[in-house]
């Protein structure tokens, strides 16, 4: 007996919990040698890219078109080991393995389907099914094979063997399938293993419930689940606990909405409520309780100017109300504690740093993509599903912006999916877009610290805390008292939003306030601009001419 190097295979590797038996030739599927296996050469999907080893290869862009095949046909019980090298958390469903019969060496690389399942698996010669996406994580090895009996088992790292499909004829030459779909993004091949199968019952076989092993079809190619199948929403019929749209479909939509190339540094940050669970590599937040309070998260680093943000909206519930929060802060998650965290996101106020937060407020569901964009103006930007809802709030980005989100409501989960700076995706327009204007649903909103907190008139958009107006001395910083301010948001108090503006803050030079409230904002603790964060040192007020 031969592992795949050619060495002989050592007794010790068995691993049998029973008593040692002499174990029978492996039957092979033809008169082959045994080589070490490599990916085929030349037959691979469009997006695959393979390195000089031909043991590793990597998707480029996309979800799909990542068909590949060994070099060589494989024997019976020989271990096909592979490792997950690269995840890309923003598609469905993941790796697809299987067997074919069809010589990779006489198939077109053009003539190869988009997927495995189900565009292969429906034609004659090809087996394949999905990895269950728990077990797609970087890092994890993955082994699979098949038995004389054309049955294939699969195991993850050192778990116990599992059944994964039946009825490959092993009659002739098999050479492995393997689809870098979805989650999966690159896959390293490990040096294939022969394990007798009088070594591998203990573990395996005794270890597989028997209704798991009962066929009721005799079809020899795979019935595909419905989660695989490339239908059409209208035509298909789940329950509530099954897939609601088919991975294929779902990923083709999101592929609509997303850039080829996403970046996935962005994670979230250590620092969460009490109340939210980190999951996936840091990628996805989860809501634990059904209490409402405390479930902020934060992003990892600082936002870059004009970098898109891509959150998907992982699991929603409809029975309940409410929906997303998110905002942007100056503010370091690392400064802070979780005992920080209040309650009330909106209270976050009190602190000396940059706050601003809003709220979704268009439906959402299963499934949607938010983007989330801040542009050189400091202009926050959002879409949903494609359509831009154009500037939501003027942040003061002369500074680093972290992002935070708030769940609450039928928002139960989400995730990070990645970001990319491109600020004419998803419809985020650059600054000198008209759709930089505020429009419907749109809505600006600025506030200030303590109990002079005041929220936007449309209120459940988007309550502001130390937002930026976006006509305000900010984007004057060499100018620091700017009297002729143009535009609805300079002529009312951004405190009480009935008296004109007619005072400057020193030595800031912003004017946002009306006398009366900068005499009360004046006699307060720590009292400080409402726009720029900086300490209040006097209010002037100040006469126009007519």
């Amino acid at each position: 007996l031969s592992d795949s190097i050619g060495g002989s295979f050592p007794t010790s590797s068995h691993r049998c919990h029973h008593k040692q038996k002499h174990c029978l030739p492996i039957p092979q599927c033809g008169t082959l040698s045994i080589s070490p296996l490599l990916f085929h050469p030349h037959t691979k999907g469009s997006q695959i890219l393979m390195d000089t080893t031909q043991k590793a290869v990597k998707r480029v862009a996309s979800f799909c078109n990542a068909i590949t095949f060994s070099n060589r046909p494989i024997v019976i019980y020989e271990q096909v080991r592979l490792k997950i090298t690269k995840k890309q958390c923003c598609w469905s469903g993941a790796l697809r393995l299987g067997f074919t019969s069809k010589d990779p060496s006489r198939i077109d690389p053009d003539t190869l389907p988009k997927y495995a399942c189900p565009d292969l698996v429906s034609q004659s010669g090809f087996w394949a099914k999905a990895l269950p996406e728990e077990f797609a994580n970087e890092g994890n090895i993955i082994a699979f094979w098949v038995d004389k009996k054309g049955r294939v088992f699969y195991r993850v790292n050192d778990s116990t063997a599992m059944l994964f499909f039946s009825g490959v004829r092993t009659a002739e030459p098999l050479w492995a399938l393997i689809d870098v779909y979805g989650l999966t993004r690159g896959v390293q091949l490990l040096d294939s293993e022969i394990i007798p199968p009088d070594c591998l019952r203990p573990r395996s076989f005794t270890a597989i419930r028997r209704p798991s092993l009962r066929r009721e079809t005799e079809d020899t190619r795979l019935s595909v689940s419905l989660c695989d199948l490339n239908l059409q929403e209208e035509n298909f019929h789940v329950t509530a606990t099954a897939c609601p749209i088919p991975q294929n479909s779902l990923n083709s939509q999101h592929s609509h909405l997303l850039p080829s190339q996403l970046e996935s540094d962005l994670r979230f940050h250590h620092l969460r409520g009490p109340h939210v669970k980190i999951l996936d590599d840091q990628t996805v937040a989860r809501l634990e309780h059904a209490r409402e309070e405390r479930t902020l998260v934060f992003t990892s680093r600082p936002l870059r100017i004009n970098e898109t943000i891509f959150v998907k909206i992982n699991k929603s519930n409809a029975v309940r109300t409410g929906t997303l929060s998110y905002g942007v802060t100056s503010c370091d998650p690392s400064t802070l504690r979780p005992s920080d965290l209040s309650y009330n996101p909106e209270s976050l106020v009190d602190r000396k740093e940059f706050w601003a937060i809003c709220r979704v407020v268009v439906p959402l569901q299963s499934g949607d993509i938010l983007g989330f964009m801040v542009n050189s103006d400091g202009e926050l930007h959002l879409s949903h599903n494609g359509a831009d809802f154009g500037m939501q709030v003027c942040t003061d980005c002369s500074q680093p912006l972290w992002m935070f989100f708030v769940l609450h409501g039928a928002i139960m989960q989400i995730r990070l999916l990645g970001s990319t700076i491109l600020a004419d995706r998803l419809g985020l327009s650059t600054p000198s877009s008209p759709t930089s204007t505020p429009n419907s649903p749109t809505v600006l909103c600025s506030g200030v610290s303590g109990p002079l907190l005041s929220t936007c008139g449309s209120g459940p958009l988007c309550s502001s805390i130390s937002g930026t107006p976006p006509n305000s001395p900010s984007s004057l910083p060499e100018s620091p008292i700017s009297p002729s301010i143009s535009g609805p948001w300079g002529d009312e108090c951004t405190i009480c939003y009935e008296n004109m503006v007619d005072t400057v803050i020193y030595s800031c030079g912003h004017m946002c306030l009306c006398y009366s409230c900068g005499l009360k904002l004046k006699k307060m603790a720590n009292a400080c601009c409402p726009i720029c964060r900086r300490a209040i040192k006097d209010i002037i007020k100040t006469y126009r001419s007519t």
